[in-house]
């Protein structure tokens, strides 16, 4: 079973970066290993204290779904592959929006599955880059929260 939405202290940061890589090996297929290298060291000592986080724990305790936001933008949304698709994602989300105030996100153009699920969410492509935030090589779309909605 899934416990609340809680914070996330800087001790756990480690397994942070285990999660995410565990999440991005399952569905960002699009990247390189040397792509997956780059940015671990970046999210564990830049990343993560530039937003705000939180997550969900399991009965164990152990963090299975993070976020980061920062200035109303969702940064960062990752469950661990034995966890998908267990509205972890979509709770994750709606708390984001309802007590973090998220009214955007940018999601990895390729990421098929994260872009149909924020559409899914009431969210809209506002925009596109052709790389991303590194400077690499993966389109990126900025998604904006489309104001009729009510997810």
């Amino acid at each position: 079973m899934i416990n609340k939405i809680d914070t996330i202290e800087k001790e756990e940061y480690k397994s942070l970066v285990e999660l995410w890589e565990a999440s991005v090996r399952a569905t960002h297929h699009f990247l390189k290993e040397e792509d997956i290298e780059y940015f671990k060291p970046l999210i564990l000592n830049t990343y993560l204290d530039a937003v705000e986080l939180r997550g969900i724990r399991n009965d164990d305790e152990k963090i299975v779904g993070f976020l980061g936001v920062a200035d109303q933008n969702l940064e960062m949304l990752f469950i661990h592959p034995e966890y998908r698709g267990k509205k972890i994602g979509k709770t994750l989300l709606a708390y984001a929006i309802d007590h973090l105030e998220v009214t955007k996100v940018d999601v990895n153009e390729q990421n098929e599955q994260a872009v149909g699920f924020y559409k899914h969410c009431g969210f809209k492509t506002i925009n596109r880059s052709a790389l991303d935030s590194s400077g690499k090589p993966y389109p990126t779309l900025h998604m904006a929260l489309s104001r009729s909605s009510n997810s």
